[in-house]
């Protein structure tokens, strides 16, 4: 029987000294699942070096702890480097996988959303690695993304082609409005 007990965690802000963890949790995803599509888990200087380029552009980093262990994490990028595309973000949240399942994943997508509002974003993109990959589709369909497309066979990994399901949610007023220049107050 796979009974669930209660899970009491907190979200905070990220670190450099939760690098070692995150990439732990990270690898652990690129060796075993499709969700990323890098081939080699990266090393904990690489990982450090994403976290700071995140970080550095002022986007959210955020991490779940449990029991004085970081469970899950999860940041908010730019969705592409062209400036047409700055009040757009990607979201990317990855759970240890004794935490799955537990409403991490919810709780960190939920901060996400509510961050990337705050700070000005109007549009917040999710690129899900294989349509294998239902508990993503449907953790983001239940925070108010949908889905405007699947690239099919668009990646090889483990042998086999993917997909990757492309997930859209509004933030704040969406495109009803015209947005604020990101960084004012």
């Amino acid at each position: 029987m796979n009974e669930r007990t209660a899970f009491d965690f907190v979200l905070r802000d990220a670190r450099e000294s939760d690098v070692p963890t995150i990439t732990a949790i990270y690898g652990h995803e690129v060796a075993i699942e499709s969700a990323s599509w890098e081939l080699d888990p990266p090393s904990e200087t690489e990982i450090l070096a994403r976290y700071r380029s995140v970080t550095g552009h002022g986007y959210p980093y955020v991490v779940a702890v449990a029991d004085h262990r970081v469970v899950g994490y999860a940041y908010a990028s730019a969705y592409r480097p062209r400036p047409g595309y700055r009040y757009t973000v990607e979201d990317s949240v990855y759970i240890a996988p004794d935490a799955r399942g537990r409403g991490v994943a919810r709780t960190l997508l939920r901060y996400l959303i509510n961050a990337c509002s705050a700070r000005g974003y109007r549009q917040m993109v999710a690129v899900i690695g294989g349509t294998e990959q239902a508990a993503s589709i449907g953790l983001h369909r239940a925070e108010g993304f949908v889905e405007v497309g699947r690239l099919p066979d668009i990646g090889r990994k483990f042998d086999r082609w993917l997909a990757s399901v492309l997930m859209q949610r509004a933030l704040g007023d969406g495109s009803t409005t015209a947005p604020a220049v990101i960084g004012e107050t």
